[in-house]
């Protein structure tokens, strides 16, 4: 089930190992310089912004596309996997954007609310204003990718948009998203990945939570919020709530992409390792699952967002290349 004929080399094996290397050594920008880009602040519908970061295409031409990314979480565009993607856009002639989730651009949001995996109407938003300053700037197409989180929430739209999809983007590709929210949340949650993954995670989601805390005093319970020690108790306490959710399940129940997969009305690209220690390769979907424009890779190797190849210290260009082809061919 998978035309990415991706295999891991022998010197990095394991999904664990292939998530953390592509993040930490393989992904890293030479001497630890960031990716130069040109941002732009919005101010969102509800008096909130976010930020866009751009690398527009090396010789502008008419009708050039625009690929979109969006980030996972606590991700931004200098995500390892952002730094790759925009490298594949300007090779291919493509402008290129990376919409930031809120809160994730490097400065606090205002609004009492951040973001989360089924955020479908944050990504419309984005896609409507960027498809209509790039049609009118003269450039063609859109096609759009969310990595993770990013990818849930992107598939999420497209099924909520069914055939109305297509005015806005060509084509959508997900890479390691978690399609079912409590598969993943509960895998995360578990031995090696609680200690490692959810610790890294909630590093940085706390210390936001309690400056919103401190933005709009008596949104949530500061004690509770401390105290939790695995996504499913955060997103009790401050994802669920302030988006709208009675609890985690409800979240991770109306958030998940996997049971409305063959909503899809425009081409759409599932990319899945099923060694990801995020999302165990049991939750995933079947030819059966997907309507016939969904295209399902599923290759045996790759972890999360991993996909470094090539020998040491491996390079991480072949996913988005193959990932960004694919959409560039549904133009």
């Amino acid at each position: 089930m998978s035309d990415f004929a991706f295999v891991s080399p022998r010197w990095l094996p394991g999904g664990n190992l292939q998530t953390i290397w592509a993040a930490m050594v393989s992904g890293r920008p030479p001497k630890g310089a960031p990716m130069a880009f040109r941002r732009e602040r919005w101010t969102t519908p509800d008096g909130d912004f976010i930020d866009v970061d751009f690398r527009d295409a090396p010789a502008p031409l008419p009708s050039r596309p625009l690929l979109v990314l969006f980030h996972g979480l606590e991700g931004s565009s200098q995500s390892h996997y952002a730094r790759a993607f925009a490298d594949f856009a300007q090779s291919r002639g493509m402008d290129y954007a990376v919409p930031h989730f809120r809160g994730c651009s490097g400065e606090l949001n205002l609004a009492p609310r951040a973001y989360h995996s089924g955020d479908y109407e944050e990504i419309g938003w984005i896609l409507a204003r960027l498809k209509a300053r790039h049609t009118a700037a003269g450039g063609g197409a859109v096609i759009a990718a969310g990595v993770s989180l990013g990818g849930n929430a992107l598939l999420r739209w497209a099924e909520e948009a069914g055939r109305s999809a297509g005015e806005t983007v060509s084509a959508v590709a997900s890479v390691c998203a978690p399609l079912d929210l409590a598969a993943g949340g509960m895998a995360i949650g578990r031995g090696f990945n609680r200690l490692a993954y959810t610790r890294m995670f909630l590093n940085t989601m706390k210390p936001k939570a309690l400056a919103k805390l401190q933005q709009h005093p008596g949104l949530f319970d500061r004690d509770a919020l401390l105290a939790a020690r695995d996504l499913y108790a955060f997103d009790n306490i401050f994802t669920a709530p302030l988006h709208g959710f009675r609890d985690t399940d409800d979240y991770w129940t109306r958030g998940s992409a996997k049971p409305h997969l063959d909503a899809i009305r425009i081409p759409a690209l599932v990319l899945n390792a099923r060694n990801d220690p995020f999302v165990p390769a049991r939750s995933l979907p079947r030819q059966e699952d997907v309507g016939p424009n969904v295209t399902l890779w599923q290759p045996e190797h790759g972890g999360h967002v991993g996909f470094a190849s090539g020998s040491l210290p491996g390079d991480v260009s072949q996913m988005p290349q193959a990932v960004g082809g694919w959409l560039h061919s549904r133009i």
